[in-house]
This record gives structure tokens, C-alpha cells and sequence, in this order.
């Protein structure tokens, strides 16, 4: 289980490596082209269920960390869905296709 390290004080939300690394991928093309966007995800039952929402911008600090030490192949498709839908400007973690 990976985390995504966001903002100042470092919110962390944990996300499953393979997701992360498709994340990653999204998130860091849109940031590159100095694109902000909300990123939503469904909290994990630790977390007391239900959805969450944080706004990603270029001046956010956000750092990904992996557990594994391995690179997960990319499935390009998944990563093409999430493009899609955070072209509308919220990125949203759906299921690998």
C-alpha cells in the first residue's frame, strides 16, 4: 500500500501501488501543463467509508511513495479513462479496466 503525500503538512492518503503508479502518471501530466483539478477517491473502511476530495494544483506540494520497489507495467487504457475524466477537471481513481 502506497501514499499520496499532499500539501504542507503532508496528508496522506493510502492507495494500492498499482494504482498509485497509474495516478502518478495522470496527475503529473496535468500538473506538468500547470493544470489544477479536484482528485476524488472512495475512503477505505479504516477511514469510515464514503468519498473524499482534495484540490491538486502545481504550487501543492505532493510526493508519491511506493511500498514496493518494483514499477508496475502500465496498462495505458486505465490511464486514458482517468485523462478523460479529469479533463472535466475532477481526477477520479476508478477501477483498472
Amino acid at each position: 500500500m502506497g501514499k499520496l503525500l499532499y500539501g504542507p503538512h503532508q496528508r496522506a492518503v493510502e492507495i494500492e501501488d498499482r494504482d498509485l503508479a497509474h495516478l502518478q502518471v495522470v496527475m503529473l501530466s496535468k500538473l506538468r501543463r500547470g493544470e489544477s483539478f479536484a482528485f476524488s477517491w472512495d475512503k477505505a473502511v479504516s477511514e469510515g467509508r464514503g468519498r473524499a476530495s482534495i484540490w491538486i494544483s502545481p504550487a501543492i506540494p505532493l510526493e508519491f511513495s511506493f511500498l514496493g520497489g518494483r514499477r508496475p507495467a502500465l496498462n495505458r487504457a486505465w490511464i486514458d479513462q482517468m485523462m478523460v475524466g479529469a479533463a472535466s477537471g475532477e481526477l477520479q481513481l476508478i477501477p483498472e479496466p
